[in-house]
């Protein structure tokens, strides 16, 4: 077989990738009033948003229900061929299915028409094609046209793919925005690996009980001391009367004062002499990276946890961090 053109293969990468680009240049275009409805669609659902697609399209459906499921949008991939076998028992009236087929007329989607319509449940299809079997069975078609395939041959799905896997992404991320889906909601379904690292609250990792001694701010220093010792912890948190964090006592504190009065008067102050008073602190709910950058701007080691009303209710230590892999 011989040369098919005379580029070198990393021009020839080159051209497909402006194909691919121009191709997503051009979808900005067909985000039109169908995407409005489709995201108001999709927002409603009261069921499961199910993606179903033949070939690449199919694998492209089940990126974007792993994008959406992952987004607060409980989501899930449907084989076309395994559906008419039995699988469209899984679709019920109240999920909305989201169809792609660039031509619109693939046969194992368009068979799945009819059972839909008479299960109830609403349709959405992505295609490149309006005027197609499946645009007009669909209860919101949005337009994913592209002017040709990146392949020579016209043959194997390269731009049409890229363009339905974007325009799922633009659905899924608008979805997530209409939802309000926030960091903490991120991290409630991505608990594992380093991501999920990234993701952990403060609450989950901070020391608590009796990990966490909390004194008044009248207590002896020998008290304090006691505790800490006890607690196996490195500094203690100081309150005031009504409970509200007052102060941060540690090593660093004694030290400096061993040269102001001797060991023994110094066992007697009452905390509140020898403290930091109004200690850098962090909220309960805020993200464990947040406490990273804290401790690493400050250059400490210990940092008090306060709930909203400014109580303290942990104690965060930077080998809290390192047990759970974040530094």
């Amino acid at each position: 077989m011989g040369e098919s053109n005379t580029m070198s293969s990393s021009e020839y990468g080159k051209n497909v990738l402006r194909i691919e680009a121009d191709a997503l240049r051009r979808l900005v275009d067909y985000v039109d009033i169908s995407f409005d409805q489709a995201v108001d669609m999709l927002f409603s659902c009261k069921g499961r948003i199910i993606l179903t697609g033949m070939g690449k399209p199919g694998l492209i459906g089940r990126k974007i229900a792993a994008t959406m499921a992952s987004t607060g949008s409980p989501s899930m991939f449907l084989h076309p061929a395994e559906a008419i076998h039995g699988d469209l028992g899984m679709v019920t009236a109240n999920d909305v299915v989201l169809a792609i087929s660039h031509s619109g007329e693939t046969q194992e989607v368009v068979k799945l028409l009819e059972t839909i319509k008479r299960i109830g449940a609403q349709l959405i299809s992505l295609t490149g094609n309006l005027n197609s079997t499946l645009a007009k069975n669909s209860d919101v078609s949005i337009h994913v046209y592209i002017d040709k395939e990146a392949c020579p041959l016209g043959l194997a799905p390269t731009a049409s793919t890229t363009a339905q896997l974007a325009m799922g992404d633009a659905l899924a991320l608008a979805l997530l925005e209409k939802r309000g889906f926030k960091e903490e909601d991120f991290a409630l379904y991505h608990p594992g690996g380093s991501l999920g690292k990234k993701l952990l609250i403060v609450k989950e990792i901070m020391r608590k009980g009796e990990a966490n001694p909390i004194v008044h701010e009248d207590v002896p220093l020998k008290d304090v001391l006691l505790l800490i010792t006890q607690s196996r912890a490195g500094c203690c948190t100081v309150v005031d009367d009504k409970g509200i964090l007052s102060g941060i006592f540690t090593d660093g504190d004694l030290r400096r004062h061993f040269d102001d009065k001797p060991c023994a008067a110094l066992a007697d102050e009452p905390v509140k002499n020898v403290m930091t008073p109004a200690p850098l602190n962090i909220h309960e709910d805020k993200l464990a990276v947040e406490a990273i950058c804290l401790l690493r701007e400050k250059k400490i080691d210990e940092l008090p946890v306060v709930n909203s009303e400014g109580m303290p209710v942990g104690l965060l230590d930077i080998q809290d961090l390192l047990k759970a892999g974040l530094v």
